[in-house]
């Protein structure tokens, strides 16, 4: 699993490398917590499908 991501972040308002906090298993899939190390923004992803991100 990758441990950087690229993603538009909606605090920074431009693209930026977000970073794996945490990963776990779930019944729906495995979930991935992201954080922008610039602003400190956080979203989570559940198996690619499930997106918390306000801009996903």
């Amino acid at each position: 699993m990758a441990r950087e991501l690229d993603h538009e972040c909606p605090e920074c308002g431009e693209e930026r490398t977000f970073y794996r906090a945490a990963a776990t298993n779930l019944h729906l899939g495995l979930k991935t917590k992201w954080y922008c190390p610039e602003c400190g923004y956080g979203f989570v992803r559940i198996d690619g499908d499930i997106d918390s991100s306000a801009t996903a």
